[in-house]
């Protein structure tokens, strides 16, 4: 069994902004047993950093491309790194 966790920082772009991207996210996150957090950006992208076994974090990639209902994903940008398993669950970030 792989229990080896990684991490990867996703900036997900399009219409993801008042669709209910972040907390849609979040459930599905939670339901692929992932930790970290998502937050919008100034720039109108969302911003998500994710750990977990690298079959779930494939499946919520794969999930991020689409989105909940009502936003319209242009672009997943993707940088993997190392887990620091500094993370119990997944939130959503409120920015100011």
């Amino acid at each position: 069994m792989n229990t080896q966790r990684h991490r990867v920082t996703l900036r997900i772009q399009g219409t993801v902004q008042g669709v209910s991207y972040r907390e849609s996210a979040r459930q599905e996150a939670l339901r692929l047993g992932l930790s970290g957090w998502v937050r919008n950006r100034g720039d109108g992208s969302v911003e998500a950093t994710v750990e977990g076994e690298p079959g779930a974090l494939e499946d919520f990639i794969r999930w991020c491309h689409t989105g909940p209902r009502l936003a319209r994903v242009t672009d997943v940008a993707r940088t993997d790194g190392q887990a620091t398993g500094e993370f119990r669950t997944f939130t959503v970030e409120r920015t100011s």
